[in-house]
């Protein structure tokens, strides 16, 4: 892709994103994330109406009756964008590749950072760490972003969940708001360093797949290629076992993704690239609140 048609896409996903954000986003956006950045003050008597979440126990039970945090919001807060770029991205049969809807819905969280003055920053993943972008503020370093995300070649196609978020704990010393953006297909276990970065940070998941991750069409032989390793074969998809075999699969697959999410009591949302990624964003914005 020469310069000049990246230049094009980005001012593209820059006039869509940009308008999402400002338009939809802002207040939601700002409720939903106002948790992250915050310091700790004071504690005072819990008042009716107050978050339960906030209760101090060890205050409440020296006093006999309950307390809860107050705090106070920190004036620089950070948002993370740990982004997969790993083959398996490359992936996509309806109206958008994978790693195309995973770029809008990076670019849409970004808008929405900066219009709340918050600052930004990109780990990009594989099986190792590829590039960290350090967090900084402004539509210009924005645009950088999203350049790097439509014109970035991985060494690696493989993937590992677990030392991104590891990663992530280790290099950002404060904490940040650090939205998890993969399709997932993920051989080793990252529960543990998940669960590890989410005591630290406030992660987000947010799964992207195609619709033929989840379900075979119909078409008779069809070849088929891992994109991660490179494996070819060839399966009967005419065969009703074949796509029932699959559907269980998948279905398994995302049953034991959701067990990892609530176990490391990550908030997360799953979006199939021929949806719409407002509304599921949208929903997991008001699940936060």
């Amino acid at each position: 892709m020469d310069t000049s048609d990246i230049l094009k896409r980005v001012r593209r996903i820059e006039i869509k994103t940009r308008g999402l954000s400002s338009n939809i986003f802002a207040g939601e956006y700002h409720s939903a994330f106002k948790g992250r950045g915050m310091a700790f003050s004071e504690v005072r008597e819990y008042q009716y109406g107050d978050d339960i979440r906030d209760i101090d126990w060890n205050v409440t039970a020296r006093w006999g009756h309950p307390y809860v945090k107050v705090y106070e919001e920190e004036r620089e807060l950070t948002v993370m964008l740990v982004i997969d770029v790993s083959g398996s991205l490359d992936f996509g049969t309806v109206s958008q590749m994978q790693r195309e809807m995973v770029t809008e819905i990076a670019a849409t969280l970004a808008f929405s950072a900066i219009q709340n003055n918050d600052k930004i920053g990109v780990i990009f993943f594989s099986d190792r760490i590829e590039k960290f972008i350090p967090p900084q503020k402004g539509r210009k370093h924005i645009l950088r972003i999203i350049r790097e995300l439509l014109d970035f070649s991985p060494e690696s196609k493989s993937t590992d969940v677990g030392q991104a978020v590891e990663y992530l704990t280790r290099v950002i010393k404060r904490r940040c708001t650090a939205f998890l953006l993969s399709d997932f297909i993920d051989r080793k276990d990252y529960r543990t360093a998940l669960t590890i970065a989410n005591r630290k940070h406030d992660v987000v998941a947010i799964q992207v797949f195609d619709r033929r991750m989840a379900e075979l069409p119909e078409v008779g032989l069809m070849k088929v290629c891992d994109a991660e390793t490179g494996h070819e074969q060839y399966i009967d998809t005419s065969s009703r076992k074949v796509r029932q075999a699959h559907r269980e699969w998948w279905k398994n697959r995302q049953l034991l993704l959701q067990e990892t999410f609530t176990k490391s009591n990550v908030d997360s949302v799953s979006i199939r690239t021929d949806q719409d990624y407002v509304s599921s964003l949208m929903t997991l914005f008001a699940k936060r609140n």
